[in-house]
């Protein structure tokens, strides 16, 4: 199983390396909207510095700068191998609880020492309400964005191929990673999983890429002819785009990766996935004729608007077809929340 999944990782292309040591040099990278990687971007950081002395000192500086509050940890056993996945049922393989950091950090420590060892994992920490000072010691150069800091720390770990509304650049402090990045338009061939039941709010591909199943799966060959692949040391980082599939795992005993996640559109407008999962429920089982006629509503008023939308109705009076302004879009959620509260 692993030499067959050795296989698969050797021949994908690699992810273009960039010098990105200031804001400009970043800039004119994730203006191309395509992945790369930068060598040792956060490797001055002191977390990963401890990282790199020892699992046991990196434990102890996230211990030392914790906010005394309960975090959400997610525990499975060791036959899962770190696997994020579903059983045969489609049920998650993994359970979450509530307890403190330390307890957490001493989870791991015992799984550290463990093989094979059970999943111990914090995903997505927010750095600013968890812990004091460890965002603004580990930061990056971003310009005008006000990015999302989280943390992440745990066990091995291989969360399976999924994407992000946001962009996101994700640095690697302790142990190593390996991301597997596919673009936007591989969803068909990567055979999506429910969107309403996932690991962590986004549908996953069902593809177990250290065992593919191809006779299940034909279209993945597709898939991987698209794919890019890049091993990341501690200090390492990599800029993930807006809706990039990404196929992640933590390598080492004990891992942790820092990241930051922002978008360039304005906060006050809606999520995407909302509006499709509102078309599912909606639109998706009409018939067959009041389906094509919605496709063109929405291409007229979504996909393909132009200036023929509004140019025949007064400026005054175009109401949600105007600019999608912060008081626009408050009415339109107080007006969607009322019709669902009837």
């Amino acid at each position: 199983m692993l030499d067959q999944a050795a296989g698969i990782f050797a021949d994908m292309e690699p992810i273009v390396l960039r010098d990105a040591g200031d804001l400009s040099a970043l800039e004119a990278g994730l203006a191309t909207r395509e992945p790369f990687v930068v060598r040792g971007l956060a490797e001055h950081w002191p977390l990963t510095q401890a990282a790199k002395t020892s699992s046991a000192a990196a434990r102890s500086f996230l211990s030392e700068r914790q906010i005394q509050r309960p975090f959400v940890v997610t525990l499975g056993p060791a036959e899962m191998a770190g696997h994020i996945f579903y059983d045969e049922n489609m049920v998650m393989n993994i359970t979450t609880e509530r307890m403190p950091l330390d307890a957490c950090l001493d989870r791991m420590a015992e799984a550290e020492a463990q093989s094979p060892s059970p999943t111990v994992y914090l995903g997505s920490i927010d750095m600013h309400t968890h812990f004091q000072g460890l965002a603004e010691e580990h930061s990056l150069d971003l310009g005008p964005r006000n990015p999302l800091a989280s943390i992440w720390i745990g066990t091995r770990t291989r969360v399976s191929a999924h994407n992000d509304f946001p962009d996101n650049i994700a640095c690697v402090v302790g142990g190593r990673r390996r991301f597997v990045l596919f673009p936007p338009d591989q969803f068909r061939n990567l055979y999506l999983g429910p969107i309403d039941n996932t690991p962590a709010g986004r549908p996953v591909s069902l593809v177990d890429f250290h065992n593919p199943d191809f006779e299940r799966f034909p279209r993945f060959r597709d898939a991987l002819q698209t794919a890019r692949i890049a091993e990341l040391e501690p200090g390492d980082a990599i800029f993930i785009p807006s809706m990039w599939w990404h196929h992640v795992e933590a390598l080492d005993a004990f891992n942790i990766l820092v990241n930051f996640w922002w978008r360039d559109t304005p906060a006050h407008l809606g999520l995407p996935q909302d509006a499709l999962n509102h078309a599912i429920m909606s639109i998706r089982d009409l018939p067959a004729e009041d389906r094509a006629l919605w496709r063109e509503m929405f291409d007229h008023y979504v996909f393909d608007a132009d200036d023929s939308v509004t140019a025949h109705i007064p400026e005054r009076g175009r109401g949600i077809l105007g600019p999608m302004t912060q008081e626009m879009a408050s009415r339109i959620r107080t007006y969607i929340l009322r019709i669902f509260s009837q």
